[in-house]
């Protein structure tokens, strides 16, 4: 698993950052290797979001934003917004390291 994270600081139109958002998430939604999103807007400042979505592997994701569909729809997204993409792995390969007896915690 790996997840991208992408702070947007929308400098556009925000109706129109919604609409593109939502063609960009449908299509991301319906990619092989997507497992799922969620956004969330500052408490300070609504004009910054951040989008986090989980992906099966980095070469899923790499096939989906590579795509010339995905191309095009970002194209729209580019003018609206400031983006700071990256893509993350998790630092705890053994899942059982992370459940709570393995941190101590009974």
């Amino acid at each position: 698993m790996v997840t991208f994270v992408n702070k947007l600081t929308v400098h556009g139109d925000p109706d129109e950052f919604a609409a593109v958002r939502a063609r960009l998430t449908a299509y991301m939604a319906a990619q092989p290797g997507y497992a799922g999103h969620r956004t969330l807007r500052h408490a300070g400042d609504p004009a910054v979001h951040l989008e986090i979505a989980e992906w099966e592997s980095a070469a899923a994701h790499r096939a989906a934003v590579t795509s010339e569909e995905f191309q095009r729809l970002v194209a729209g997204l580019r003018p609206l917004v400031t983006a700071e993409p990256a893509l993350y792995e998790d630092e705890d390969e053994d899942e059982d390291a992370r459940a709570p007896e393995a941190l101590g915690a009974r």
